[in-house]
């Protein structure tokens, strides 16, 4: 009997990786490249030439893509930067609670294209003027027990909500909104944005533009605290 070891086949991941570390072995037998089949026809020949110019091409749409995919990005994220901006500047020129929460109201309902919004106040001065979009209730009432684990979150909060928080905020018009956002204020409550479109807010979506405008809002409603 031979004591010659059997030999073994080489698999195709073996050949593969033999091929890549080898990026010349065609030019070594270049025999090989006039036999070798292509994975798809480029009319009705087809070389390894060809076949590598097509692949890189079909990379270089891909780059191309993505790359306005990155633009578009940019320039959504450059508009909200200058929203957030308007917002804060609008809010430091407020000159009382009541304007600055209307101010609020007015540049989510057409900044962030919602069909509802509601602030929530734990606390607030008696005299402030009364609003269907403003619910003033203390962290502990009967009415906020549906949001206490969402008002005391440090984080914005985005998607579908339960019936019993909807009921909560948006009271009859509850089963209008499919979809949601919540900015926490900490301390002082939160704000709440519905949507009859219900992938209008996702989990999904970024939340840094929504936690600058929150961080806003509560520096702007610190300006009228009982001295």
């Amino acid at each position: 009997m031979s004591d010659l070891p059997a030999k073994r086949e080489l698999s195709e991941l073996e050949v593969a990786s033999f091929l890549r570390r080898n990026t010349e072995f065609l030019i070594e037998f270049p025999d090989l490249a006039l036999v070798l089949k292509m994975p798809r026809q480029l009319g009705d020949t087809t070389s390894l030439a060809s076949y590598q110019l097509e692949v890189l091409r079909d990379k270089n749409r891909a780059l191309n893509r993505r790359l306005q995919e990155l633009i578009a990005i940019a320039s959504e994220n450059e508009q909200l930067v200058v929203r957030v901006h308007a917002l804060t500047l609008a809010l430091m020129r407020a000159a009382s609670l009541a304007e600055t929460l209307r101010r609020v109201v007015a540049t989510l309902n057409e900044d962030l294209a919602s069909d509802l919004v509601r602030v929530v106040l734990f606390d607030a001065p008696a005299d402030l003027e009364q609003a269907e979009w403003l619910l003033v209730a203390a962290l502990e009432d009967r009415a906020m027990r549906p949001l206490l684990d969402v008002s005391t979150r440090s984080e914005p909060l985005c998607g579908r909500l339960n019936a019993e928080k909807l009921e909560a905020l948006f009271g009859a018009r509850a089963a209008d909104v499919k979809s949601t956002v919540l900015m926490p204020i900490p301390g002082r409550g939160l704000i709440a944005v519905g949507s009859t479109d219900a992938n209008r807010f996702h989990p999904g979506m970024g939340t840094m533009f929504l936690k600058l405008i929150a961080d806003a809002i509560g520096a702007a409603l610190a300006r009228f605290d009982p001295a």
